[in-house]
């Protein structure tokens, strides 16, 4: 019954604004579009398309096919067949897959195999836990075995305490056959402990099923290695950033030529999200952010001539193009999304530059809603450099009325604020509830060049603070723009935005919201897992009274230092499993808000990471964060 209840509620309320605007109960209806592949004819697309549940808090998915020249989409039962199966060598003998194995002792049981119910877990290093997951002496390892279902595998990665599929996101991306089936190659980060917890150092490795020999293929670099693809022609190619520890470090297309390794980005002034090779192998296509979008380009593949390197802008719109599906003639299969739309796959033609939806999985429910309106502007920074900014109306937009307006804090530090569509800080959504949403690429955004993105790393609380207050500023000039209803919210790195600004201010803002930001930056260098993102963009050790870089980041951009002008109201969302940035970071700020006396909501989750994943979660998330808005602003 209860059940019943939740879901005839939820169909209300999606039935409801079907004439209107979005609601977040919608939003949590949308179907999810993720493309599977392309049929090795190049004319069909297969896909899937997931769909949450509210009342049962999960989801389920569908699969369907689509031809590459457009028309009717047909689900079907199973993809096995209609695609090639990467995991299975090019000869056709092996399958490459990947399981846990024990690697370390960390349980109780490990120790004291009496103990049958003790629940101790113990630790040598700090790589004891990783996004919101602790450690179990368990690690993910790559295997292979004969191309039959009762063949054993072999674990290429045998008796190593190490990762490969990658933590905490890596996939069955992390490894892949070599053209002439011999050979394995897996991605890993080969440290453990302490050092693991303070590297980026993941190589690219490179097993040989005849010898059992592994071969690190890219040892020169102390950055990231990650991605490995072979052309058509049988090269390698991977991405690669160069400077150990820098997590955000500009991304390049590396390929090896007989040994050598070429950069084929590393003169462009930009940031590669993912490629992939062109069918006869001469290009690379790849995804990158540029100027608050995210476009296609393509590099030209020169091999050891001496033909100049080439990247070019293939497209160009206010879009987001969010991934490569694969290639059908002269035509690219893509995904695109923009602030009103969520993913759906687009065919583009290299030759017309002609764009055609092949997937409508929300349109219908689009067109039974006002959608929102933006625009593109630029903001004169307060060090003389011009600032893009995207402002989002309310779908029924009347520049005679005056709206609430919200500064939207982007995380990451250096996250790309693009055309992105998010289902939880959507600023559709947003509009929808009559809020103009102001979201500037301050300093640390990629997409405006390198320098741009590393002015915020060691410079937390300095000029990306002007670049906010600067965008919130220009906007609030403007007729419609209720100058005393300003709001600032975001996560993450935003979270810390929202704690900072709320000490420098000087009463621009009404409200405040923080979702799982970063409070003290003692305290946080002290709890979180990945030291090395710390070590890079705070500076280093809070106790190394020698760094001065370190000592000015915990000095003057610590937000717990500037408590003392808090006067906001502020609504503080964090989850229990949140390791990159724990909950005590929460816990201390709200304790600040609760103890200065200032209307103060903690908003707890107790079951979700950095994230809110859980559809129910999600709905309460939504409702918690527009109640609050309509309490203060």
């Amino acid at each position: 019954m209860k059940k019943q209840l939740i879901a005839l509620l939820v169909l209300v309320a999606f039935g409801a604004s079907a004439q209107n605007t979005l609601t977040a109960e919608a939003l949590w209806n949308l179907g999810r579009v993720s493309p599977m592949g392309i049929t090795p004819d190049g004319k069909t697309v297969v896909y899937r398309v997931t769909t949450p549940s509210v009342a049962e808090n999960k989801s389920s998915s569908r699969m369907f096919t689509v031809p590459v020249e457009g028309g009717v989409a047909t689900e079907i039962k199973e993809a096995a067949g209609l695609l090639k199966d990467a995991a299975i060598s090019p000869d056709g003998k092996y399958v490459v897959y990947d399981e846990k194995v024990k690697g370390s002792k960390v349980l109780a049981q490990d120790y004291y195999p009496a103990l049958d119910k003790a629940t101790v877990k113990i630790y040598e290093g700090l790589d004891y836990r990783h996004w919101d997951t602790y450690s179990d002496g368990t690690f993910n390892h790559v295997f292979y075995r004969e191309n039959r279902e009762d063949a054993p595998g072999t674990d290429i990665m045998k008796d190593e305490p190490f990762h490969s599929p990658t933590m905490p996101f890596g996939g069955s991306e992390d490894y892949t056959w070599s053209p002439d089936g011999k050979k394995i190659l897996y991605v890993s980060k080969k440290s453990v402990g302490t050092a693991y917890a303070n590297s980026t150092n993941t190589d690219i490795y490179e097993y040989d099923l005849g010898s059992g020999t592994t071969r690190n293929l890219t040892g020169e670099n102390p950055g990231y290695d990650t991605h490995p693809v072979f052309s058509s022609q049988g090269v390698l190619a991977w991405l690669r950033m160069k400077r150990e520890g820098y997590e955000a470090d500009k991304n390049d297309i590396m390929v090896d030529v007989r040994g050598v390794h070429i950069n084929l980005t590393g003169g462009w002034d930009g940031t590669v999200n993912d490629f992939t090779w062109s069918e006869d192998g001469q290009k690379i296509y790849f995804t990158a952010p540029v100027k608050g979008t995210i476009q296609l380009f393509e590099v030209n593949y020169p091999g050891l001539t001496k033909i100049a390197l080439q990247v070019r802008q293939l497209t160009e719109g206010e879009f987001d193009v969010t991934g490569i599906v694969g290639f059908s003639g002269n035509k690219v299969i893509l995904t695109r999304t923009d602030f009103n739309h969520a993913a759906e796959i687009f065919s583009f033609d290299l030759q017309t530059k002609g764009w055609k939806q092949l997937t409508a999985v929300n349109d219908t429910y689009y067109q039974g809603i006002q959608l929102s309106k933006w625009e593109k502007r630029w903001v004169n920074t307060t060090d003389g450099k011009k600032m893009l900014v995207w402002v989002v109306f309310p779908p029924d937009f009347d520049p005679a009325k005056k709206y609430p307006t919200l500064l939207y804090l982007q995380g990451g530090p250096q996250g790309a604020l693009t055309q992105f569509y998010s289902f939880r800080w959507n600023f559709q959504l947003m509009a929808a509830q009559g809020y103009i949403v102001v979201a500037p690429n301050r300093r640390g955004m990629p997409g405006h060049g390198v320098e741009w993105n590393e002015e915020i790393s060691k410079n937390w609380g300095g000029q990306v603070m002007q670049d906010y207050l600067a965008a919130i500023d220009d906007v609030a000039r403007e007729s419609y723009v209720d100058k005393s209803r300003l709001g600032a919210v975001g996560a993450s790195y935003g979270g810390y935005s929202a704690y900072y600004l709320a000490g420098i201010h000087q009463n621009r803002f009404k409200t405040f919201i923080a979702h799982a930001g970063v409070f003290n930056l003692e305290s946080m260098y002290g709890t979180t897992e990945e030291l090395f993102f710390v070590n890079w963009d705070l500076g280093g050790a809070y106790w190394d009274k020698s760094n001065a870089a370190a000592m000015k980041t915990y000095e003057r951009f610590n937000p717990i230092k500037h408590v003392d002008e808090w006067n906001t109201p502020m609504l503080v969302i964090h989850g229990e499993k949140d390791y990159r940035v724990p909950i005590g970071q929460g816990q201390e700020a709200f304790q600040v808000l609760q103890q200065k006396g200032i209307k103060s909501r903690f908003v707890y989750f107790t079951d979700e990471n950095h994230w809110i994943l859980k559809p129910q979660n999600a709905i309460v998330w939504q409702n918690e964060f527009f109640r609050w808005l309509k309490e203060t602003l």
